[in-house]
């Protein structure tokens, strides 16, 4: 209990941090402030059951997590942007919109078939706030970037401190072959949230994974590859 009130805390003050232009490269406040604002409507926490690891509980199911966006939405429902891996073999998948709102059911329309990491999901949710899609000529090294997600929603609501989506922010590394890297750590929960531009607020990548040996160091999904998989599953 007490390593993980000491953790949340931490996390607390990172964000704090981040909000407030204190981290290298944040820039003023006002901007993150905006931006969070205007994107928070349209981040995704994604909750469901998954096959236990331990060999000794074969058969039984774990509560787990994740993050998304809004792609699209109009009178039909809504579809959500996420990581493949986020929803692999996992069952009673449920989508929450904003930091209160109700969980509701939802159901995976396309994966992709490759080493992209992309699902495509779907609730009745009609008219909700999608993201705005940027394009690569963001995509560079030394860019202020910002992250939105559900950093381990299980931690915080042990501890009482609310599920809320989180801000963290900091610059492109190096865009390398189907990967950007950043210099933002993904935290578990995070995998599927939104990566945007600091300066157009346009969701230039997808949150996806970081070394387990070196925890600083985050990749994301770049946005050609978003783009590519959306246009060959285009709702009919």
């Amino acid at each position: 209990m007490l390593l993980l009130r000491r953790l949340a805390l931490l996390t607390i003050v990172a964000l704090t941090a981040c909000a407030h232009g204190t981290q290298s490269g944040a820039g003023s406040p006002e901007p993150y402030t905006q931006l969070y604002q205007r994107l928070h409507p349209s981040v995704v926490l994604i909750t469901m059951q998954i096959p236990a690891d331990d060999p000794k509980r074969k058969g039984k199911w774990d509560e787990a997590y994740g993050s998304g966006a809004i792609i699209e939405s109009g009178a039909w429902g809504s579809r959500i942007l996420t990581d493949a891996h986020v929803v692999a073999d996992a069952r009673d998948l449920r989508a929450r919109m904003g930091d209160t709102g109700k969980a509701v059911p939802l159901r995976v329309v396309a994966v992709s078939d490759d080493d992209d990491d992309l699902a495509l999901l779907q609730i009745p949710t009609p008219n909700l706030k999608p993201i705005t899609l940027g394009d690569m000529s963001a995509v560079v090294a030394g860019r202020d970037v910002g992250v939105l997600g559900y950093p381990i929603p299980d931690a915080f609501e042990d501890e009482h401190l609310d599920t809320v989506v989180s801000l963290y922010t900091g610059r492109i590394a190096s865009v390398r072959n189907g990967a950007i890297e950043i210099d933002v750590p993904i935290i578990p929960g995070e995998s599927g949230g939104p990566v945007f531009d600091a300066a157009t607020g346009n969701v230039i990548g997808l949150a996806e994974s970081r070394f387990d040996d070196e925890r600083a160091i985050g990749f994301a999904t770049p946005v050609d590859v978003i783009a590519r998989f959306l246009a060959a599953h285009q709702r009919k």
